[in-house]
């Protein structure tokens, strides 16, 4: 027999429309929305749920974390065992789900092994409680570029934790080897970054051939492609060469908003680590290595976000937590709303338009058909972005994870 719950719901953002409405009802069936309306009857097998006063959204996306990378500890943490990473990573991964992250897409990690793949699968398989998992395993970098660690350990200890080459053969190797191994994304930097040693996100770091030739081989491999880019020229390769999303955008300007705006590329800007970076260089706690490439460029990143939240362009939520504690993460709607975003296009950013980035027709809207990921909070998030911090009901595939003083992530 079927689980059937009946949600009695007073407001509800389905992902897709300006407005709330309600009250209303849902009714889910297993793992699928099978009813949305003023009333879907009360089934005898049914669990009635009541979030009479909570507004339910989709489940939250984060289309940009690390989950196995501790960017306040970046020397130390990369030396610990891919067991040790995945084990850290589902606990973060179920933490960061009681603020409503239902889906995380992984950006890669700098180890010998696979660990995003491993817990994916293992939270797949039904045999650990979590939040489902898409994942780009490593990040491909040319020798000194964002992706190599061996400017964290010059001459000592490459051992593998960086996936970095230099010639057309070698990139086609690491791009079809994340792939043998069941990698969802393909995730590469063609620019500096500013935790990282010795590069700088103001340069590109891939030729155009180099950028063109990671592209086509993930696309004849049926692999979308995200880049993680900071100079508005770097910005611009990534999107001639067709990459799916630009990550950071740190420097774009509005010829190349204007060119993602054409090709439909999606941008996700992780905003709210800049306020967190730009805070801790106030206070003088900024990792030295990015000290003096945040403050030369701190005025243009704001400038850059703000182009971005003026334009058409297809913005998704993405936060980079690991690279700062998931703690912060949800606040990235309130850093979209200051930086210009509507509420509710911050909303969508999370749901359907990030469930569009992900290729996934399956999740980000509340409509019949559709998985049952459902979260609820205290307040109107449309007329009040801080809404977004009250989640305290979250379901997953039809199955309730968090609920009042009910907590299967414990």
């Amino acid at each position: 027999m079927s689980e059937v719950k009946v949600l009695i719901c007073g407001k509800l953002f389905d992902g897709t429309a300006d407005s709330v409405v309600g009250p209303i009802e849902l009714l889910v069936e297993d793992d699928t929305i099978a009813a949305i309306g003023d009333s879907v009857g009360r089934p005898s097998n049914a669990q009635l749920i009541d979030l009479s006063d909570r507004t339910v959204t989709p489940g939250f996306i984060d289309t940009h974390v690390h989950l196995f990378l501790d960017g306040m500890n970046l020397r130390m943490q990369i030396l610990e065992s891919s067991a040790s990473k995945a084990l850290s990573g589902l606990h973060l991964a179920r933490k960061y789900m009681r603020y409503g992250f239902t889906t995380m897409r992984d950006l890669g990690t700098f180890d010998e092994a696979w660990p995003g793949i491993d817990l994916r699968n293992a939270i797949d398989a039904g045999i650990l409680p979590g939040p489902r998992l898409i994942v780009a395993p490593h990040m491909i970098s040319a020798s000194g570029g964002h992706g190599d660690m061996q400017g964290a350990f010059p001459c000592r200890c490459h051992r593998g934790l960086s996936k970095t080459a230099d010639s057309p053969g070698k990139i086609r190797e690491l791009v079809r080897s994340e792939h043998a191994h069941g990698a969802d994304w393909i995730k590469t930097m063609n620019t500096g970054g500013y935790m990282s040693f010795g590069d700088d996100p103001a340069r590109v770091t891939w030729f155009d051939e180099e950028m063109q030739v990671v592209a086509d081989t993930a696309s004849q491999l049926g692999v979308p492609v995200a880049v993680h880019t900071g100079a508005a020229e770097g910005c611009k390769q990534a999107l001639r060469a067709g990459a799916r999303s630009l990550e950071h955008c740190y420097l774009i300007d509005d010829e190349g908003i204007a060119l993602a705006e054409r090709s439909g590329a999606f941008l996700v800007p992780t905003m709210e680590m800049t306020r967190i970076d730009k805070t801790m260089l106030s206070a003088g706690t900024l990792p030295k290595q990015a000290v003096w490439k945040f403050e030369r460029d701190l005025s243009e990143i704001e400038r850059s976000q703000r182009r971005m939240t003026a334009s058409s362009a297809k913005i998704a939520f993405g936060t980079d937590c690991g690279m700062f504690p998931f703690s912060r993460g949800i606040l990235e709607f309130q850093a979209m709303v200051e930086a210009g975003l509507s509420s509710v296009r911050a909303l969508k950013a999370a749901t359907s338009v990030a469930a569009d980035l992900l290729q996934r027709t399956d999740i980000g809207v509340l409509q019949v058909g559709r998985r049952a990921d459902i979260v609820a909070m205290d307040g109107d998030p449309i007329a009040d972005i801080t809404a977004t911090t009250k989640v305290d009901f979250v379901m997953r595939d039809g199955r309730v994870y968090c609920h009042g003083t009910y907590d299967l992530l414990v």
